[in-house]
C-alpha cells in the first residue's frame, strides 16, 4: 500500500494529537485524528481521558462547532476505530454517518473487541480503507495498551539510577540522590505517563519513598505496587500516604493485614512455591485491573528477579558520572556468569543526555 507525502504529514499530525493524552488516557489507549479534504485540515482530535469522547467524536464535534461537515473528507486516525458500544457509541459509525469516504488508520486496534470489525464496518459502509501507516510510531505511543490486549500483562519498564560504574547505592543503602535534579524530573516525567509505579519492600524500607509524581505537572497519580511477601511494610511508611497502594504478598498476615488495610493499601495474596510473590500472577493481576504501563524502581534483588522471570520489557538507565567503588551496590541481582555467551543482549532505542546525567533506554532481545 503507498501513502503520499501528504498522508505522511497528516497522520504525524495525527501522532502528535495523540500524544497529548500521554498521562491521562489509561485504561484507554491514546489516540489523534486529523479530518482533512482538499488537501487542507479541517479539524483535530484527540481522546483526553477515559470515558470522554474518542478522538473521532472529538474531531467531528469541532468540526460541527465550527460550521463545517465531514462529507467527502478523509479521516487519520491513529488506532482503528472502534466499532462497539463501551462508555461511548462506536466511532465507526460516526464517520459513516458524518459522510467521511476515506479512513487511513496506523494500526489495528488489539482489542479482541475490535481487532479489524471497525474498519470492515467503514468499508462495508463504502468508506476507502487504508492501513498501516506510521505504525510502528502508533504501537510505540502505545506500547502498554498492545501489551495488555495481546499478552494480558502490562509493558514494564525497569529504571535505574546508577553511577558510571554500575552501582545504585552504597552499601549501607544510602542512595539519594546519584543522579541529578533533571534526571530525577525526567524520571517523574516516566511516573506521570505510567499507571502503576511498582517496588519492593527493601527500597520501602531503605528509602522511604513516595513513588508520587511530584517534580511534573500531572492530573492523576499512578496506582503504587509493593512487593512485600512478608507484608513488612510499616505502617508509618511514606508510601501509604498520597493515593492507592497495592501490596503484593506471599501470606495474609493475620495481624499486619489489617493495620496495612486501614492505611487505605490494598492486599493481594500471590504466592509461590519458594514463598515469595509470583511475579508473573502479579503482572497478569494488575492486567486485569486495567494498568498498561509499569515502571519499576526497585533495588538490586528485585530487579534481578524481574530480569530473571522474564517480567522486564524496557530499561530505563540513568548514569551519573560519579565511580562509587566495588563494595558498592550493583543494578542487577544475576548469578554470575562463566561465559560471555550467556550474557543478555539488549537493543538500545535510544542515548540522550539529562541535565549532568545519561539516560539510555534499552529493550531486551
Amino acid at each position: 500500500m503507498s501513502f503520499s507525502a501528504a498522508d505522511h504529514g497528516f497522520m504525524a499530525l495525527a501522532l502528535q494529537l495523540a500524544a497529548r493524552g500521554l498521562n491521562t488516557t489509561t485504561p484507554n489507549p491514546r489516540v489523534g485524528c486529523v479530518l482533512v479534504k482538499d488537501g487542507h485540515v479541517l479539524a483535530e482530535g484527540w481522546h483526553a481521558v477515559a470515558g470522554g469522547p474518542h478522538a473521532e467524536a472529538a474531531a467531528l464535534a469541532a468540526l460541527a462547532q465550527a460550521g463545517r461537515d465531514a462529507r467527502g473528507a478523509t479521516a487519520y486516525v491513529t488506532l482503528e476505530p472502534c466499532s462497539h458500544f463501551g462508555r461511548t457509541p462506536p466511532c465507526a459509525d460516526a464517520l459513516v454517518a458524518a459522510g467521511v469516504t476515506r479512513v487511513v488508520a496506523a494500526m489495528k486496534d488489539p482489542n479482541p473487541l475490535v481487532a479489524g470489525a471497525g474498519l470492515a464496518k467503514l468499508a462495508a459502509a463504502g468508506a476507502v480503507v487504508e492501513c498501516g501507516l506510521l505504525e510502528a510510531e502508533a504501537r510505540e505511543l502505545n506500547r502498554g495498551f498492545v501489551s495488555r490486549m495481546t499478552r494480558g500483562r502490562p509493558w514494564l519498564r525497569l529504571k535505574v539510577a546508577a553511577s558510571l560504574d554500575g552501582k545504585t547505592a552504597l552499601n549501607n543503602g544510602v542512595s539519594q540522590w546519584i543522579t541529578g535534579p533533571d534526571a530525577r524530573r525526567d524520571a517523574h516525567a516516566w511516573r506521570a505517563r505510567s499507571c502503576a509505579v511498582l517496588t519492593g519492600i527493601g527500597t520501602v524500607k531503605d528509602d522511604n519513598p513516595r513513588l508520587t509524581v511530584r517534580d511534573v505537572p500531572t492530573t492523576r497519580q499512578p496506582l503504587r505496587v509493593v512487593i512485600d511477601s512478608r507484608l513488612e511494610t510499616p505502617p508509618e511508611a511514606a508510601i501509604l500516604e498520597g493515593g492507592r497502594v497495592l501490596i503484593a504478598a506471599a501470606v495474609d498476615h493475620p495481624e499486619r493485614a489489617p493495620v496495612l488495610r486501614a492505611r487505605g493499601a490494598e492486599i493481594v495474596v500471590l504466592p509461590n512455591v519458594s514463598g515469595k510473590v509470583e511475579l508473573a500472577d502479579l503482572l497478569a493481576e494488575l492486567g486485569r485491573r486495567g494498568i498498561n504501563e509499569v515502571l519499576a524502581e526497585a533495588g538490586t534483588r528485585l530487579n534481578g528477579s524481574l530480569l530473571r522471570e522474564g517480567c522486564v520489557d524496557e530499561l530505563l538507565i540513568y548514569q551519573a558520572p560519579l565511580l562509587i567503588g566495588d563494595a558498592a551496590r550493583g543494578m542487577f541481582g544475576l548469578a554470575e556468569l562463566s561465559d560471555l555467551a550467556g550474557a543478555r543482549r539488549l537493543n538500545i532505542i535510544e542515548r540522550r543526555v539529562v541535565g549532568a546525567d545519561f539516560r539510555i533506554r534499552a529493550s531486551l532481545a
